[in-house]
């Protein structure tokens, strides 16, 4: 008798209905994976990491990212303003600064630059001046034009990155440091934050004392 068979009842084959003994190999759980498909996995969640970081970035949504910390020397730079002067940030000693980095994409950059120009205006006479560096690849006219539909009451810097980087590479948009009139960072805000907020941090940076010993900002590099 063949072993693929089972002795007929009531004179009917069983065939049919015999067990296979010899079944196809199945794969094991999460073994059966193509190297290929492996390779495209980790091509699919690198670009996800890559997309998110960038996004994180543009959108401002990164409050919790790193870095330089509060209470520190604010790093010395010179930027290209708009009107094609050269500004450097020591030469503002003895003022508070808000230093807003942002761009002409930036959606919550929009929303705050207003509250910007009227704290320049509100206390732009106790010694405030706010700073504004464009970090984006717009050209300076388009640029200029932003600023001006904005109505923007305070310089803007043509940014860098190495700048950025003397800032802890700026990890989202806005985000603005806070700088009190001896030079150092009393505060930092990023991403979009209430006025109140971003006014509080005004406050601290005025009302810090002018201290001549610690007034020099670190020398540029």
């Amino acid at each position: 008798m063949s072993t693929s068979e089972v002795p007929a009842v009531n004179g009917e084959s069983n065939t049919a209905n015999a067990p296979d003994l010899n079944p196809p190999p199945q794969p094991a759980p999460g073994g059966g994976r193509s190297p290929l498909a492996l390779v495209v996995a980790a091509i699919v969640i690198a670009g996800m990491l890559y997309f998110g970081f960038h996004m994180a970035r543009r959108t401002g949504g990164a409050a919790g990212a790193p870095g330089i910390a509060k209470i520190t020397t604010a790093p010395d730079f010179t930027l290209d303003s708009l009107d094609g002067k050269s500004l450097r940030l020591s030469d503002l000693r003895g003022k508070a600064v808000l230093l807003n980095f942002w761009a002409t994409w930036c959606g919550p950059c929009k929303i705050e630059m207003p509250w910007f120009v009227e704290l320049q205006n509100q206390y732009g006479a106790q010694g405030l001046q706010v700073l504004g560096v464009a970090m984006d690849d717009s050209s300076k006219d388009d640029i200029a034009k932003f600023a001006k539909d904005m109505g923007v009451n305070y310089p803007v810097l043509l940014g860098k990155e190495a700048v950025g980087d003397l800032y802890g590479g700026v990890p989202a948009l806005p985000q603005t440091f806070f700088i009190s009139r001896d030079g150092k960072i009393v505060d930092k805000i990023i991403g979009l934050k209430g006025r109140s907020e971003i006014e509080d941090a005004v406050k601290k940076a005025l009302n810090t004392p002018v201290g001549t010993s610690t007034a020099a900002l670190q020398p540029q590099k």
